[in-house]
């Protein structure tokens, strides 16, 4: 089994043409694969550019080619579907390490990371400002209120370590929980100081409010942060093996797609739903991140990659010790 993690590796044809062949099939690639135990799946994942290889996966009919019918299900944030999940109402999940690994301390949800999303690369994540704010620098901050999308999730911890890097506490700033596609008229209105933004909705802020960078989170302790997974419950997964197998197939060549062909993830934007998806020119100046992908079978994760994010939550939110491999292939 081999993990591959830089855009620089060569894109595999036959992946391409798979993912041409089944873009063109239609519903004949979903007619039902044999032993599958589910065919027809509801997927919540977050609308970001964290999901890309998901979103080339689902619009190239790469899921079809295996045999599955998935229906996208835009996620606010990781923190609102776990529950959902636990409760089988969402087959597979596409979020944030943060609140995933929040919510398995919590005994909320048994819940095992099946796959890698995304590594954050520069301007992938910032904070971002309106050019006429007062708002200068990060000390600028100070009392000022900052938006996130979820309470101490991704965002609140890359937020707080480039906070303390540049010499204050995470206290003294105020985060509000506000809906990325909100943000901008936020900012505009003077209801928030600051936004903390992923692509794409940063790229499409700058675009249709003139939001301006502050400050990238690809730096200090979180310099090509793990930032998104792909989980299901373990009940799930003891459940449903063949057909995790066909869905981590089919994602992990969108994974390799993404990974290695910026076109592709431009395309994927672009034809997410509305609000979320982005016009042409946004596309063309998204910062992408890397996207992880493996040959090997599900659960085939970096362990010490994933670990980083508890060691880096017990640094600035003092989240108490933590295994990852709780939630991952041997830990069930």
């Amino acid at each position: 089994m081999r993990l591959r993690r830089g855009r620089g590796s060569t894109l595999l044809m036959t992946v391409m043409a798979l993912a041409v062949a089944a873009g063109c099939s239609g519903v004949q690639g979903a007619a039902g694969a044999p032993g599958l135990e589910k065919t027809n799946l509801n997927v919540a994942v977050v609308p970001a550019l964290d999901s890309a290889g998901f979103f080339v996966a689902l619009y190239d009919g790469l899921f079809k080619a295996h045999g599955l019918n998935v229906t996208f299900r835009p996620a606010t944030s990781s923190e609102t579907v776990i529950a959902a999940q636990a409760k089988g109402v969402y087959d597979v999940t596409g979020g944030n390490y943060v609140s995933y690994i929040q919510a398995q301390q919590r005994g909320e949800a048994k819940l095992y990371i099946f796959a890698e999303g995304s590594v954050m690369q520069p301007g992938a994540q910032g904070i971002y400002t309106m050019p006429d704010s007062k708002v200068r620098t990060l000390s600028d901050l100070a009392g000022k209120t900052i938006a996130i999308n979820a309470r101490r999730n991704i965002l609140y911890l890359l937020a707080a370590s480039v906070l303390a890097g540049h010499g204050m506490k995470p206290g003294s700033v105020r985060f509000a929980n506000v809906p990325f596609p909100e943000m901008p008229t936020a900012l505009k209105t003077r209801t928030i100081s600051a936004a903390v933004l992923p692509e794409p909705f940063a790229s499409g802020a700058e675009e249709a409010e003139g939001v301006v960078p502050l400050a990238d989170l690809d730096q200090g302790a979180t310099t090509s942060f793990p930032v998104q997974g792909y989980v299901v419950t373990r009940q799930w997964a003891a459940e449903n093996p063949r057909t995790l197998a066909a869905f981590y197939q089919a994602l992990e060549e969108g994974q390799q797609i993404a990974d290695t062909s910026r076109s592709w993830v431009e395309q994927a934007m672009m034809d997410l739903p509305a609000p979320f998806g982005v016009s042409r020119e946004t596309a063309a100046v998204l910062a992408l991140d890397n996207y992880p992908f493996s040959d090997g079978p599900p659960g085939s994760v970096d362990r010490v990659r994933l670990q980083r994010v508890v060691d880096v939550m017990r640094e600035f939110i003092q989240f108490p010790r933590f295994n990852i491999d709780s939630m991952l292939v041997n830990g069930g």
